[in-house]
């Protein structure tokens, strides 16, 4: 079992380093069930990637579907992320239903339908990024999910920002279409990659929509248990990201660098404050 624990940091350190750094700061003997949380969540989030299209995408998203269920039991032990997945899930009592319905809003990326709405977007955000953060701070300290809706909708939209030029390569439409209209922005112009006044205005309506779910995290980050925080530290790079987003061209999003990544990081575990600062 150590092994498959050791699989899914390297496969952490590989496909989300911020998620693996904050780990760091974790207790030891918790650090193992948070790298199978977030191996889990990275071989969910990179379907798409892996499979291409839509049926054999389902196909994945349905086996993880299975494994939480007790379904493919023997399969589900050569798997090193699912092994230590299930592993930990029994250790720390969290519910696999709400994996399940993490999975359930995975299915939107196999497909090129539009996000219509703004509510929409926050619930797709919700039900996949609120709820990694709700459940690592579950495991690290049995609380934390008051903090973890808006936290995890604000960092989910700063990643879909920066995942912007990739997306309008895919004809994959994350931003509302209720925002693009009310600038009167068409389809064509995001997935031709042609900017305008009307899209960065809708741009920077999405990234204020972000701030202010910064904003209520912040509000209810004083409320965490200590033990809680470790899960919390990628939201430290949520304010200089949205910074250098509203500087900079929206099919070349800037990105932090690595060491100012870590260092953000390293910083917000010092001090808890400056976690949505």
């Amino acid at each position: 079992m150590q092994d498959a624990f050791a699989y899914c940091a390297e496969l952490v350190r590989a496909t989300d380093r911020d998620r693996y750094l904050a780990t760091l700061f974790a207790p030891v003997e918790k650090r193992g069930a948070l790298y199978a949380l977030y191996a889990f969540n990275s071989e969910v989030a990179r379907v798409r990637e892996v499979a291409r299209q839509p049926l054999p995408g389902e196909i994945r998203l349905q086996w993880w579907s299975d494994v939480l269920r007790g379904e493919r039991g023997g399969e589900a032990g050569a798997n090193p992320v699912a092994s230590a997945l299930l592993a930990a899930l029994e250790r720390y009592q969290v519910a696999s239903a709400k994996l399940i319905d993490l999975i359930d809003a995975r299915r939107f990326d196999l497909y090129d339908e539009p996000m219509v709405t703004v509510a929409d977007l926050e619930t797709y955000a919700r039900r996949t990024s609120s709820i990694l953060f709700a459940l690592a701070a579950q495991i690290l300290s049995g609380e934390g999910e008051s903090a973890a809706e808006p936290a995890g909708i604000a960092y989910a939209i700063v990643g879909l920002l920066r995942a912007l030029p990739l997306h309008a390569a895919r004809h994959q439409l994350y931003v509302p279409m209720e925002m693009l209209k009310r600038y009167h922005v068409p389809t064509e112009d995001l997935f031709a990659g042609r900017t305008s006044a009307g899209l960065d205005a809708a741009l920077a309506d999405l990234r204020n929509l972000a701030r202010n779910h910064l904003a209520a995290s912040s509000e209810r980050m004083p409320e965490l248990p200590s033990g809680a925080q470790p899960a919390f530290l990628p939201v430290a790079l949520v304010r200089p990201s949205l910074a250098r987003l509203d500087r900079s061209n929206a099919f070349a999003p800037p990105e932090i660098a690595p060491w100012h990544r870590q260092w953000l990081i390293w910083r917000a575990a010092r001090n808890p404050a400056r976690l949505a600062a």
